[in-house]
């Protein structure tokens, strides 16, 4: 178990270094157009996969790095260059961490390369769990799956919202309801083929921001897919809603289990803390620039303490929210408990300084921070998506609440 440590070794510099300079070079200059055009950046994440960054072998690199520190690495770099683009690049990933939490080596080892696909070829994945009337409220989730014995095949109906990837993925990963009564214990995830007639792509959403990431609806019509594709196995389903049966009717007594949704954003979490960090580091370093070239009655705005406070108190966020992220996945790698909830403390904080620390960078640029001749104003709308998707900020402050207090609060 790698001890925790806030220095980065060489090797871990050495590969900062070259995701930043891809996100300087490559991503930086693309945003602005593919965030106007509302499109998923295709020739950037072909781009991503020619040297490598958009690829199986790269997120497993990180993933496994021993200090746990690859991953947040990795993702506050890119969305340093801009979030819109890094979530192209990245959405994939949470479909991916669907299949490595829940699925077995032959689920992994099949459906993974297939979600990348090649260089010349590039595809991308969805992890479609949420719902137009299920969003935090993950136990009000209507979309079924039943069991064909017969045939061996499970036959999926619903619809699915605020998908990244959505319908455009040429794999979906589908959380859907097995066993009504047993609530979020009888969710179960879902492997849906390229090309499985009765998956569709429904509304596509015109977003505030990360406008170049593709987020729409996906309808399932009686989608067949085969047995294998349910990530697991249906033996160890079955014994887990056994388990949960028998829970239930001994009062609720004894270990919890999580549902697939969960185990999949519990991994995620820290890593969206980092794309937050991410965001708010490149709206601070621009409006650092900025206030040590603007010359208002003579003399830089920086010589005024109104926005050197400012910058200061921005700057002292970004370090604390990484501090916060770093820790936690340090914690998850080194396998130690989430005692008091640190990867939601880790979102939570994060999410909440990109909100502020880019606005505070839009008031800085005063009316060109209000432009979109400067980056900070998409940096600003990109930054809402943090506090909201994956468990919004209200939902990551009840999970701390529970955790530290052991109530059931509500």
């Amino acid at each position: 178990m790698a001890e925790f440590t806030m220095e980065l070794n060489d090797d871990q510099k050495q590969v900062r270094d070259w995701i930043h300079g891809f996100a300087a070079d490559v991503i930086r200059p693309a945003a602005a157009e593919w965030d106007e055009r509302e499109e998923t950046p295709w020739p950037v994440i072909q781009e991503a996969a020619k040297v490598g960054i958009y690829s199986l072998d790269f997120y497993a690199q990180q993933f496994f790095d021993p200090t746990g520190l690859g991953i947040p690495m990795a993702m506050e770099e890119l969305f340093w260059g801009d979030a819109g683009i890094a979530l192209s690049i990245v959405g994939t990933g949470l479909a991916a961490i669907g299949v490595v939490a829940n699925g077995t080596e032959e689920q992994i080892g099949t459906w993974i390369p297939q979600m990348y696909g090649t260089p010349d070829d590039v595809k991308v994945a969805a992890f479609c769990s949420s719902e137009p009337d299920a969003g935090s409220d993950v136990g009000s989730m209507r979309t079924r799956a039943v069991y064909d014995q017969a045939k061996d095949e499970w036959v999926l109906n619903g619809t699915k919202t605020w998908a990244t990837n959505g319908g455009i993925a040429n794999v979906h990963i589908v959380v859907a309801v097995v066993d009504p009564e047993l609530g979020t214990k009888g969710h179960a995830s879902f492997i849906v083929p390229p090309n499985t007639p009765g998956l569709s792509q429904g509304q596509k959403f015109k977003k505030h921001g990360i406008r170049a990431s593709h987020t729409a609806e996906v309808v399932l019509e009686d989608v067949r897919v085969p047995g294998s594709c349910l990530l697991g196995g249906k033996e160890k389903l079955d014994e887990r809603l056994a388990r949960a049966h028998e829970r239930a009717k001994a009062g609720g007594a004894g270990e919890r289990v999580k549902n697939a949704a969960m185990a999949t954003f519990e991994a995620s979490r820290p890593a969206v803390g980092a794309m937050a960090v991410g965001t708010a580091r490149a709206a601070y370093e621009v409006a650092l620039d900025y206030a040590k070239t603007r010359t208002q009655f003579g003399r830089p705005i920086i010589d005024n303490q109104g926005v050197a406070f400012q910058l200061a108190d921005m700057r002292t966020s970004i370090d604390a929210a990484r501090l916060l992220v770093w820790r936690a996945s340090w914690m998850a790698v080194a396998g130690k408990p989430f005692t008091s909830a640190e990867g939601s403390m880790s979102k939570l904080f994060a999410s909440e300084v990109a909100k502020k620390v880019t606005a505070q960078a839009v008031q800085i640029l005063g009316g060109n921070g209000f432009t979109r001749e400067y980056p900070v104003e998409r940096m600003h709308r990109d930054s809402a998506i943090y506090t909201i998707f994956e468990g919004t900020s209200e939902i990551q402050r009840l999970v701390i609440a529970r955790t530290i207090s052991q109530m059931p609060i509500r």
